[in-house]
């Protein structure tokens, strides 16, 4: 689909679990920054107030009936964007690290067909909240990996903030990852022949919640996440 010149309708996919602390102020500052655009809030199986929360903003809430995991909640929004005719679905979390203020850049980038995918990278300027040390590591072993695989350049492979432009968000909302979405959704749309880009953008630390990668974790996540790599590589991908 040829994208250049054209106004294409964009949502924000914001996939939240137990984040009732951050998801009102991150739905509201998404519409502060870019007003054109709507918004869709994936709780996924949430314990805590963050439907309630979610539906006092004008966002649209899906409600997931239990706890699928991080891949499931947003595949299900961008089943649910690609559904009801949108062209452009911008991944942002619920836990407000995402600086939304880069969603027009991002938008600007896929509108005028510069990319299929536009990721936000914190480590292109090293501006902002950088992680931990130990996962900083893990993400320079995996722009090694991904050198190694598929010859791309990725500073930022974690990063859930991205946009995905039409031919891309067919691709997603047919079939995403489950386990580890974020790093194993750049070799599948490398593979799909996806143009994939990154911008520099500021990060924060999350402004309420829990990590789920702690203590000895980020060595199990490097891994399972190298292993999910070489067989992502391995598998056809349908377009």
């Amino acid at each position: 689909m040829e994208t250049k010149g054209q106004k294409l309708r964009a949502i924000a996919i914001v996939p939240a679990y137990n984040e009732q602390d951050t998801i009102e102020s991150v739905v509201n500052e998404i519409f502060r920054s870019a007003p054109n655009i709507a918004v869709a809030v994936i709780d996924d199986g949430s314990r805590d107030n963050t439907f309630v929360r979610a539906k006092k903003t004008k966002a649209r809430v899906l409600r997931l009936p239990f706890n699928m995991g991080i891949g499931a909640a947003v595949q299900t929004g961008f089943k649910f964007a690609f559904a009801n005719g949108y062209d452009i679905a911008i991944q942002v979390d619920g836990d407000g690290q995402h600086a939304p203020e880069f969603i027009p850049q991002m938008l600007e980038i896929i509108e005028s067909g510069g990319a299929d995918v536009v990721s936000g990278s914190r480590f292109l300027e090293k501006e902002g909240y950088q992680s931990s040390f130990i996962r900083r590591l893990g993400i320079k072993f995996f722009e090694l990996v991904y050198k190694i695989l598929v010859r791309m350049d990725v500073t930022d492979c974690t990063s859930g903030f991205r946009a995905f432009g039409p031919n891309a968000l067919r691709v997603v909302a047919e079939n995403y990852p489950d386990d580890y979405p974020e790093p194993e959704a750049v070799i599948m749309l490398h593979k799909a022949g996806l143009r994939f880009m990154e911008i520099p953008v500021i990060m924060r630390d999350r402004q309420g919640g829990k990590t789920s990668i702690r203590g000895f974790k980020p060595l199990h996540y490097m891994i399972k996440v190298s292993l999910a790599l070489i067989m992502n590589k391995i598998r056809k991908v349908e377009r």
